[in-house]
């Protein structure tokens, strides 16, 4: 197994041996038949999947123009990201992505927003929860 680079930090080199283990994977899932994988597996190929889709059309294969932003938003996001509609919206949201201002986004800075939103859903059904729990007491 390659060793991590001496200047890479510790939480790095995790992140460098995690690449490279999920670099083997898809290797060798080529011969892996979808049923094997886990619900969570699948999500994640998903997740994988619809960006490869949206950031193929224009530039680079691997990053994702402000506009195939729009467009993945517009078709995958729609429902959970409904005020990002206008052009405003889309340019602040693409800034604050955009960490080393390279006008593209790389998977990893993408992620960033998926995380946000997961966590905003996440935190959604539990007010949900919440709240009939608190119906129930008053009753």
């Amino acid at each position: 197994m390659p060793s991590c680079p001496s200047s890479v930090h510790l939480l790095s080199c995790s992140w460098f041996f995690l690449a490279l283990s999920l670099h083997k994977m898809a290797q060798q899932q080529q011969t892996t038949i979808k049923g094997d994988l886990s619900e969570l597996e699948k999500a994640l190929e998903t997740v994988i999947s619809v960006f490869h889709k949206f950031s193929k059309r224009v530039g680079h294969f691997d990053t994702l123009t402000k506009g195939e932003l729009k467009q993945l938003i517009d078709k995958q996001l729609v429902n959970y990201l409904k005020h990002v509609k206008n052009q405003v919206s889309i340019d602040a949201l693409f800034k604050d992505l955009d960490k080393n201002r390279d006008q593209q986004l790389s998977f990893a800075e993408f992620m960033v927003l998926i995380t946000r939103v997961t966590i905003a859903c996440h935190d959604h059904m539990h007010e949900g929860e919440q709240q009939q729990q608190q119906q129930q007491h008053q009753h």
